[in-house]
């Protein structure tokens, strides 16, 4: 009497199917539940100042200018950098709410002509309350100042 073998016959496989449904549904959760901050998408270097803080940010329509020259507003970049494009999109973005606050962050190597075009758009759309954000200035500038008196 022959005895077979039976394991010979037993092929291992290995079956990927759940193993990428479980990537997928981590994928979605991890797309779903990431914050989008225009802080980390934009590399700002903001003029230095000294004075108070203020942190009153609630409600605030952001106004972002890179150092091209390139208007944000909110999570939206304005598609051309004249003063009408900038103009329709902050009324898509601010709607017909013009006592928000604007917040105006320019970075520190931003050519003049494109923070006056942002002032002219927000003047022309009636703005009327618009804070520059600036960095607290380091210690070793106002040494440096000193020595320049």
């Amino acid at each position: 009497m022959r005895i077979r073998d039976r394991r010979a016959e037993d092929t291992p496989e290995l079956n990927l199917v759940p193993l990428i449904d479980v990537i997928l549904v981590l994928i979605i959760f991890f797309v779903i539940t990431t914050t989008f901050d225009a802080r980390s998408v934009l590399k700002l270097e903001l003029p230095q100042a000294t004075g108070e803080r203020n942190d009153a940010q609630d409600g605030t329509l952001s106004l972002l200018i890179n150092a091209d020259g390139r208007y944000f507003v909110d999570d939206r970049e304005a598609l051309r950098t004249d003063v009408e494009s900038l103009k329709r999109t902050i009324a898509e973005v601010a709607g017909d709410d013009r006592e928000r606050t604007v917040l105006l962050r320019a970075d520190a190597r931003t050519p003049w002509q494109a923070v006056v075009t942002a002032y002219d758009a927000l003047g022309q759309l009636g703005f009327k309350r618009i804070a520059n954000a600036t960095a607290p200035q380091t210690a070793a500038a106002p040494a440096a100042a000193a020595q320049g008196e």
